[in-house]
């Protein structure tokens, strides 16, 4: 994992945009405090911003809510979850379903949906990406996001 922080977005005065974060309830301790991040850059950096949150049971439920989300048109939607690895294959078995699910909804709504399911081999990489101010995951997310949904917005009308 890259240690060197998402370049942050320029601030705007006035939000066009409207986002979804779509949150895992497992593991809650760490996702909540991504949920809380995320949603408050996206504020900063889009005051006024519409942000929708949705919590789901657990990361494999993710996929389906950003599905949903997809079809309502929110301009990026961010996935938030973490899996902490086992003693069995099980986290890695979700974590790649997930991965490969959000990557194929983005491409089929041509949606930018922003990755950071955490598939973490312990609490310590947790507490670092989740509850830090340094690695935290859930402001990348926000600034990828926001970026994204520039982005796309741009190139759409570059294409009218």
């Amino acid at each position: 994992m890259s240690k060197t922080p998402f370049i942050r977005p320029r601030i705007t005065t006035k939000a066009s945009h409207s986002f979804a974060i779509v949150a895992s309830q497992y593991n809650n301790s760490y996702v909540q405090p991504l949920v809380d991040s995320a949603s408050a850059e996206i504020n900063d950096l889009e005051p006024g911003a519409h942000v929708f949150v949705v919590r789901v049971p657990g990361s494999f439920e993710i996929p389906l809510a950003v599905k949903l989300a997809a079809v309502r048109q929110f301009d990026a939607i961010v996935a938030l979850g973490v899996i902490l690895q086992g003693e069995t294959a099980h986290a890695e078995l979700i974590a790649r379903s997930v991965t490969g699910a959000l990557l194929n909804l983005a491409l089929e709504f041509r949606v930018p949906v922003i990755h950071e399911v955490l598939l973490l081999d312990n609490e310590e990489q947790a507490k670092a990406r989740c509850l830090g101010t340094k690695l935290n995951r859930g402001i990348e997310a926000a600034r990828a996001a926001v970026a994204m949904a520039r982005t796309v917005k741009d190139l759409s009308s570059k294409a009218n």
